[in-house]
C-alpha cells in the first residue's frame, strides 16, 4: 500500500477461554495482517473487566471508564478485524456486552460518544468453531448487529473456519493453506478497503 503509516487494524477476539479457538485463529490472522504491512492492536474484551449490561447500574454509576478504552482502540485503528465464536447461533455474551456498553457512552472531552466511534468504521469478520458451519450463523447475526445499530461497514468478505479443533498446529498456525489464503484474503480486502477510506478522508 502506497502511503506513508501503516493501515492500523484492531483485532477482537470474541473469547478469552485458554485454548480458544477464536483465540488462536485472532492470533493467526494478526500475523498475517502483519505481513501485509498492517499494524496491529489485538484486544482482550474480558480484561476491561465489564459488567453484564443493566440499565440501573447505568443509572446509578454511568457507563464503566473502562469502555471508553474500547472506543479509544476503535477510534485509533483504521479498521477492526472480530473473530467470534458461536453460542447457539449467536455471538458470545463477551461481544454483545462490551458493544452494549459501548453504545451507551456519551461523548467525553475529546472521546466521542461510543455510537460516533463506530459509525463508518470499516469491519471485517472471521470465525471458527469445531463444527460444520464454522459459526456461519453467529457472523450473519453479527453483520446485521454491527450494521444496524452501530452504522459499521462490514466488509461483505468473510469467513467462517470449520473443523477449527483440527486446523491448528502446535505454533498456533493454519495447517492448510487454503485456510491460510482465505484468512488472508478477508484481511487483505479490510486493509485495502480502510486505505482507500483514509485516503479519501485526506482529500
Amino acid at each position: 500500500m502506497n502511503q506513508a503509516a501503516p493501515v492500523s487494524l484492531l483485532v477482537i477476539p470474541g473469547s478469552s477461554r485458554t485454548g480458544s479457538l477464536n483465540l488462536r485463529l485472532a492470533r493467526a490472522a494478526s500475523r498475517i495482517a502483519e505481513a501485509q504491512g498492517a499494524s496491529v492492536h489485538l484486544l482482550d474484551l474480558r480484561a476491561l473487566g465489564l459488567p453484564l449490561y443493566d440499565g440501573d447500574i447505568e443509572a446509578s454509576e454511568g457507563v464503566p471508564e473502562r469502555a471508553g478504552e474500547l472506543i479509544d482502540a476503535i477510534v485509533a485503528a483504521d479498521a477492526v478485524l472480530l473473530v467470534t465464536p458461536e453460542y447457539n447461533g449467536f455471538p458470545t455474551p463477551l461481544v454483545v456486552n462490551a458493544f452494549d456498553w459501548l453504545s451507551r457512552a456519551p461523548a467525553s472531552g475529546a472521546r466521542p460518544a461510543g455510537l460516533k466511534a463506530t459509525a463508518g468504521k470499516p469491519v471485517g469478520l472471521l470465525s471458527a468453531s469445531p463444527g460444520p458451519l464454522g459459526g456461519l450463523r453467529s457472523m450473519n447475526y453479527l453483520r446485521q448487529y454491527l450494521q444496524m445499530a452501530f452504522a459499521m461497514l462490514v466488509h461483505p468478505r468473510q469467513f467462517a473456519l470449520s473443523r477449527a479443533d483440527q486446523a491448528f498446529d502446535a505454533a498456533g498456525e493454519l495447517k492448510e493453506e487454503k485456510a491460510r489464503e482465505t484468512v488472508g484474503g478477508v484481511v487483505a480486502s479490510l486493509l485495502e478497503l480502510a486505505s482507500a477510506l483514509r485516503a479519501a478522508r485526506a482529500t
